[in-house]
């Protein structure tokens, strides 16, 4: 929380920087026009300075960080050019730097928010079995053999050994398969994977530290603080551009005897858009692929994809929409398509798996008025039973609706196709 009040103070900042800037720009312009200079540059210099000084302080912050950048040349501007007198200069200087830091700070703050959801999905105890009793601990007490217990919606903690009969595990967040997994006893459980089934016991593998998740936080704090080449080549050459610009800038003064000449040189050689076009694109571009469930290592790989012609992934069906639909309709009894339909997915408006929802969406594409279900029993990952109409129904898999194994067209399904069973009691 700490962090983020702090993220919250700095924006604001450069949102009352970049204000007081556009109001000493207007309020100048304004005086000007009204025929009092000297009042209009007083207002021009006192939107000047507070984005100054807020500058100033970012370089001092740079350079004890041992980092020189064009934000150097950006202070040179506005000082050479308050103290000639081009307080007008100097303030539309502040609005384009104060301007372009505030741009960036809220990239970055959606970038923030995007991988808040992942970062804090992060568990801080476990509930451990121990001499007959299950005690919450932190997380770090856990150790390899330990037995713990995952409640219902929680998500695993460290990764380990399925002991119960099943889980069903949604990886999601790991993989990105939209489809919750069902894992049998002696199958691995993820770290990261939330339990969309019943409590289910497990003996831990590793230590939190070394999990699966933890790995891939890891990866995503290392992407937050990391710089891409084209970046980091701006910053190299930040210090050769800003000695040939001081350089021009005083051959001008010299061969002129004009200082004005050596603001102008300084103001036109300020690089707004070189300093902030950079992190503000690659920081915009983490978010935009975080928002889809993406996660990019870092700022490098984001940029090398731009020179990527041939994608190649590694198995058949990794790349989905996310979104399981119904492709085909099979009635072996006396209801239509469409009234079988109708009444599973009236059962199945109460279930929030994945494979309903699309029950429930194919019967709204067709029109298809839904009942309302009683007395409803949904066993996760396997199906639900319950009355529609007065109908006895069971909607899931071939082992949950028993009484559908023998029927025909109980078959196997193309790969990466699954098979929804209905029966109705007539």
């Amino acid at each position: 929380m700490q962090g983020q009040s702090d993220t919250f103070s700095i924006d604001r900042v450069k949102t009352t920087t970049l204000g007081l800037a556009l109001a000493g720009l207007a309020a100048g312009i304004a005086l000007h026009v009204f025929g009092l200079p000297a009042t209009a540059r007083a207002a021009w210099m006192a939107g000047t300075l507070p984005a100054l000084v807020a500058l100033l302080f970012e370089i001092v912050g740079s350079v004890r960080r041992g980092e020189v950048g064009l934000d150097v040349l950006a202070a040179l501007s506005m000082c050479s050019a308050l103290l000639f007198g081009e307080t007008l200069a100097a303030c539309i200087v502040a609005v384009m730097y104060s301007g372009g830091t505030l741009l960036e700070a809220i990239a970055e703050g959606r970038a923030r928010r995007e991988m808040h959801a992942l970062l804090s999905r992060v568990p801080r105890f476990a509930m451990r079995h121990r001499d007959g009793q299950i005690d919450r601990v932190p997380l770090d007490e856990v150790v390899p053999g330990d037995r713990l217990l995952i409640p219902q919606g929680d998500v695993v903690p460290v990764d380990g050994t399925i002991l119960s009969e099943g889980a069903f595990l949604d990886t999601s967040a790991l993989t990105g398969e939209s489809l919750p997994q069902h894992l049998a006893a002696g199958d691995e459980a993820l770290s990261g994977a939330t339990n969309a089934g019943e409590p289910f016991d497990m003996i831990a593998k590793r230590r939190a530290g070394e999990s699966t998740y933890a790995g891939i936080v890891r990866l995503v704090e290392a992407a937050q603080r990391s710089k891409a080449p084209m970046a980091r080549l701006a910053d190299r050459w930040s210090l050769g551009f800003l000695l040939v610009a001081v350089a021009i800038a005083l051959a001008a003064w010299w061969a002129t005897a004009d200082p004005v000449r050596a603001v102008a040189v300084l103001v036109i050689a300020t690089p707004c858009p070189l300093i902030l076009a950079v992190p503000v694109a690659l920081v915009a571009g983490l978010s935009r692929a975080a928002h889809f469930g993406v996660l990019v290592k870092g700022a490098k790989p984001l940029e090398a994809m731009a020179r990527t012609h041939t994608l190649v992934l590694d198995k058949t069906g990794t790349l989905t929409d996310g979104r399981p639909q119904i492709t085909r309709i099979e009635s072996h009894g006396p209801l239509s398509e469409d009234a079988l339909l109708r009444l599973a997915a009236s059962l199945e408006q109460v279930s929030q798996h994945p494979v309903a929802q699309a029950v429930v969406a194919a019967a709204k594409s067709r029109g298809l008025t839904l009942a309302t279900p009683a007395e409803v029993h949904e066993s996760p990952g396997e199906g639900v039973a319950g009355l529609v109409e007065g109908h006895g129904l069971r909607v899931g898999g071939f082992n949950y609706v028993h009484a559908a194994l023998d029927a025909p067209g109980s078959r196997p399904e193309a790969p990466g196709a699954g098979a929804v069973v209905v029966a109705v009691a007539l």
